[in-house]
This record gives C-alpha cells, structure tokens and sequence, in this order.
C-alpha cells in the first residue's frame, strides 16, 4: 500500500469517528418524554374521537378508532348508556368509551365470536319435532311423529319417527361487512328464550350485527312459523341481505333411485302456476319473478318455505338441484337456494313459513297457496280426473278400514263397470269388423299391386259405408279410457295413503313388490322380480292376443306389423314396471284382466256374431238403409282424390 493510500483511509476513519461522536442519542428525562407522548397522543384522539365521553384516562394507543370492539349484554345486544351512546371498548388498552351514534362511524376489525361448545334444544308439538342448534341458530333435525322410514317398517319399529334432514342442512343470512361476505351460520347464537313449542335464538357477533331467529309451533299443523329481525343493520344493508340454504333430504323409502326420481325443487310465482326443476339430472333457475314459495321435494315428504311478500327476484335470486353420487345412499339429492327475502324496512320482522310434513294434498290444499302442487298427480285433464274423481273415491274406500289392496280391487270394479257402455260398443265394433274381414281380404287380393293402393282404400271404405260399419267406432271408446288409465299411472306412486300398506305378498304397495333378489343387477330390469308385473305383463299379452285376432292388419308396403308391436309391448312392460310402485301393477293387472272377463261376457251373453254377419249383408242388399257418408269418410276420400291427381300428374 503507498503512501497516498494509507493518508486516504485515516482521513476517512476521522470523519466517520467525528460523525458518531455528534451524532449519538442524548438522554432525556423520563417524566418529561411520558408527559410529551401522552399530550401527542390525546391531540390524535381529540381529533379522531370529537365529543367522545372518556370513562377512563386513555393509555396511548397508535389507533385509537381502529382498535375500538362494540361491548354487548348477555343477549348479544350493543350496550349504551342512558342517553343512547355506544359503548365500546379499546382492545390495545382494556379501557371502555362511550362514542355517540351520530358521529362518523368507526370500522371495527370483523371477526366472528369465541366459538364455545354446542347446545341443542326441543321444540315439538303433537305431529313434528324440532331440533334447534345454537351453531348457525338453525334447525338441525325434523322428525315426524306419525310416520316411520321403510327400515323401521320392516323391523316393525314403531317407536320409532322419520327424520327428513339432518345437521347436513343448513341456512342461514349472507350479509356485508364491508367487501367481505359473511354468513350467519357460521357464528354461534345465544339461545335467549326456550319452551315446549317456542324458541328465540340471537347471533353473537362483535360487530354489533346480529340475527335475531323465532320459531313458534302450533298443535294440529306440520308448519313452523319462522321469523327473521335484525339489529346493527341499516336500511342499505337490507338489499344485500339474502336467505341462503343448502339442503340433503335423507333416504326414507325402499329404493333410493325411485326416490331420486321424483325429487325435485318445486317454486311458485305469485303471478303464475307452479313450476319445477330437471327430475333427471342437475338443474338451476333464476327466479324471474316474486315467488310465493319454494319446496325441497321428495318422494312422499317435502321441507317447503313461504314466504308472505314474496321472495324478490332482484336480488338474483336462484335456486339449484344436484344429483349426488352413486355411492351416497344417505342422501337422495342436494338442493340449493339463494332467496332475496325483499326487506324494504330492516326494522321490520321478515314473516316465514316452514312445512315439514307429508305430500298429503288434502293437507297442503289448507295452506291455499298451491303447494299441493307439488304432489304429482299429473298434468292437465289427468290431474283433473285425479283430483275430482279417482282420489276422492280411492280415499273413501280406504276410510272404510278394508285395506289398500282390497281398496284397490274395489275401485277396478267401480271403473269397468262405469266404462262398462263403453266397453259394450267397443267389442261389438270389433265383432262387426271380423265379420268383414274376408270381404277386406277379396279387396286386398283385388288389387295387389302398390300403383292400386288408392283404389283399395276406396273400395274398401265403400264396403264401410255399405255395411254401415265405422272403422273409427272402436277407437273412440278407447280414447275415452286412456285418460282414466294415465291419471292411474300418476295417482298410486304419489297417494301417500298406499305408503306401508301391504297386501298379500307385496309388504308395501307404494313400491316394488320381490320375490325374488337376484343378487346382480340386470339393465334396466333391476335386482329383483315383481310379480305383479309378471302377472299384469301376461294378462296384457293375453288381452293382446284375443284382440289381434278381430284386427285387421296393414297390408301396404312399408307400413310397420302392428300384430308384431302390439306383442312387444307387453314384453317392454316387464323392464318399464319392474321398479314401480306394485300397487300400480296391481291395479293394471286386475283392471285387465276384468276387461277380458267383460268381452267374453259381451260375447257370450250379450253380441250373436252370426246376427251381426245377417244384418250386415242386410245393410249391403237395403240400399235404401245405406248410412251417408261422414265426414270422416268425405275427407278420406277427398284426400284420396287429390292424391290420385298428384299420381297423374307426374305420369304427365
């Protein structure tokens, strides 16, 4: 190192030397800085905290406003003195203040409650029982009294009392503090009032929000009435307050996939008729307008909300099924919901309404809303022939204490023989139509060829008008029992009054009949066979059978052997029925089986076909008996007509 270098690096330590020397930290008294500090402080807090009550000499604090919680009685409610101010309290220096509500609100940091240990209360009456949860304040457990699931049936447990959801279901009210979502069932509530039939739940929440839950039952009825208040809300947080739930209705009947099958949500708008969601797979609404009510249906229970103004549809409210997987047999499938519950004031109490009971339409009818909707009893003139007709006498017939099934056999007896008219022109259009067909025969032998297709057609509807035979006379008997048959098919598997009622060997007539399990499955046939679809399959293929052999067949090329479908049906029946309710097979094969009974009646007793052959050929040497044409026939033949000169045409 030179000489140059060595002078450079002392200059340097004596500068560096100099500067800490002047530098250095004196020491002050210690009186003076605390009172310094303490005059700094109490400026911030004068200027922060203008017209603050101080209950106690304030230590110093770095924020003073930030730091500030809301104190809160043993209810959950935001204490104030006798002149309506505020209390809170400084969670830097453990000292309480009182600031006035008017002033510029500080934002205390959100946080949830101390979370303590659960408790659970009772609340019932006569018909349902409710279990009220201080987690979330909400209910965690329905039972129904007068009811049991198809396990406790077979083990005849009769103690015991259907559950339809457990702690799995949840709700609860979304709501803002600031940018943040919260809801309240993830805060514990203070359970403040409890007896038989009542209970008041209030959330617990530092902020000085709280929730504020009734529920209150009356005896006789399976509704809850369900009120909803609010405290530390102000009318602009009323529009973002919003009834969010979460719902898994549990598995109470024999077969989980017929259960999934006719669960759904259900909703009614004020304006409107009911409509509900996808039954096949997962679905979602955006309800458009205000809605009445919104039900998580199963098979033969359902959990529906009222609401008495109407959830709004401003707020987006939306409602979701999803199917669950197939290894979850708990569960039969998850609803969702989000309702705008439409607060205009947040003073006032939002009025609800629970129902957790069974889809008995008699019983739902009471609430006149329409949610005995939800009861599937078909659509249009099937729901029509159900409701008036079908119901009400299947009910009386049960009344009498007979039994389901021989309730059942009475009401097939009652059916035939109201239709029995029907039945009567039915077969004799049958029987006049076999005398006619080896004349049908002559004519398609006549004109064997496609080209004389149109000239078949009318030779032979010229036979119909000589004869006075109408083609379409046995058809419109049957369109006259269609109706019945389809309002029967929507009627058994939804009529809560077939549930666990047995006959015979089927131990429950409101879902499949076995004798035997299989123990593997078989597509779309199941595990097991029912024989009461093996016998109504059998009776069917019989009617089949007999009835074919007065039908006259299509001859035209390209048109489809309907002898060949028609025996085809009764073989898809088996697969179609297996899995239904055997109370519905039941019926179908008793009802058939009368039908083959009555035409041979018919046949024997009341129809001489060798008369009916007389008076046909009768009708062919009368030309003064000929029948004019219908109007079936005239539009017949003139279609016939312009088809001709269309065929002409093109020769042209």
């Amino acid at each position: 190192m030179d000489k140059r270098s060595i002078i450079g690096l002392l200059i340097i330590g004596a500068i560096l030397f100099a500067f800490s020397y002047f530098n250095a930290e004196q020491p002050t008294d210690d009186k003076n800085s605390r009172t310094e500090q303490t005059d700094s402080t109490k400026q911030v807090t004068d200027t922060l905290l203008t017209d603050v009550d101080i209950v106690d000499t304030i230590s110093p604090i770095e924020e003073p406003v930030n730091s500030l919680v809301p104190v809160l009685n043993d209810e959950g409610f935001h204490l104030t003195n006798n002149i309506g101010k505020y209390k809170y309290k400084d969670t830097l220096t453990g000292l309480d203040t009182l600031l006035n509500d008017k002033l510029a609100e500080p934002k205390p940091v959100v946080q949830s409650a101390p979370k303590g240990p659960e408790e659970v209360v009772r609340i019932e009456n006569d018909l349902i029982a409710l279990d009220i949860s201080n987690k979330g304040g909400r209910i965690t457990n329905v039972l129904l009294k007068n009811y049991i699931t198809y396990d406790s049936y077979l083990k005849e447990e009769e103690d015991t009392q259907l559950q339809l959801f457990d702690e799995q279901s949840t709700y609860g009210i979304e709501f803002f503090e600031g940018d943040k979502k919260f809801n309240s069932v993830d805060y514990d509530f203070k359970i403040v009032r409890h007896n038989e039939n009542s209970a008041k739940v209030v959330m617990i929440n530092p902020t000085g929000k709280k929730v504020i839950y009734t529920y209150e039952l009356t005896d006789g009825k399976y509704d809850v009435d369900f009120g909803i208040s609010f405290k530390g809300f102000t009318d602009r947080d009323a529009a973002d307050l919003d009834f969010v739930s979460d719902f898994k209705l549990l598995s109470t009947e024999k077969h989980l996939p017929s259960e999934q099958r006719v669960s759904t949500l259900f909703f009614k708008y004020e304006e409107g008729g009911y409509d509900y969601l996808s039954i096949a797979g997962d679905d979602e609404e955006v309800l458009e307008e205000s809605t009445q009510w919104v039900a998580y249906k199963q098979s033969y229970f359902s959990a529906i909300l009222m609401s008495k103004t109407g959830f709004k549809p401003e707020g987006g409210s939306k409602i979701e099924v999803i199917n669950l997987d197939e290894a979850d047999t708990t569960y039969i499938k998850q609803f969702r919901s989000s309702l705008d519950l439409g607060i205009t004031n947040i003073n006032n109490t939002v009025e609800l309404e629970w129902y957790f009971g069974p889809n008995d339409y008699d019983e739902l009818a009471t609430y006149e809303n329409g949610c005995e909707d939800v009861v599937d009893l078909g659509w249009g003139l099937f729901r029509w022939i159900n409701v008036y007709f079908m119901r009400p006498i299947f009910l009386w017939l049960l009344g009498l204490g007979v039994g389901a099934g021989i309730s059942i056999l009475l009401l097939t007896i009652f059916v035939k023989l109201l239709l029995s008219p029907v039945n009567y022109k039915m077969y004799k259009s049958s029987a006049m139509m076999k005398v006619l067909r080896p004349e049908i025969e002559k004519i398609t032998k006549k004109f064997p060829k496609k080209a004389d297709a149109m000239k078949k057609q009318q030779e032979t509807m010229a036979l119909y008008r000589e004869t006075g035979v109408s083609p379409m006379a046995g058809c419109v008997p049957m369109l006259v029992q269609m109706p019945i048959l389809f309002a029967i098919f929507r009627l058994f598997p939804s009529e809560i009054g077939l549930r666990q009622e047995g006959f015979l060997w089927a131990e429950d007539l409101s879902t499949y009949d076995s004798i035997m399990n299989l123990g593997f499955e078989i597509p779309f046939y199941g595990d097991h066979i029912s024989l009461f679809t093996l016998l109504m399959a059998a009776t069917t293929l019989l009617y089949t059978h007999y009835n074919s052999t007065n039908m006259q067949q299509p001859t035209m090329e390209g048109m489809p052997n309907m002898k060949y479908i028609m025996y085809f049906f009764p073989f898809m029946m088996i697969f179609f029925f297996n899995s239904y309710s055997s109370g519905l097979s039941y019926y179908y094969f008793i009802s058939t089986l009368m039908t083959i009974g009555i035409m041979f009646a018919i046949k024997k007793f009341m129809l001489d076909e060798d008369k009916i052959h007389a008076k046909v050929e009768a009708n062919r040497a009368n030309p003064k008996k000929k029948k004019g044409k219908s109007k079936f026939q005239q539009r017949l033949e003139e279609a016939q007509k312009m088809q001709q000169e269309k065929q002409k045409g093109k020769k042209k």
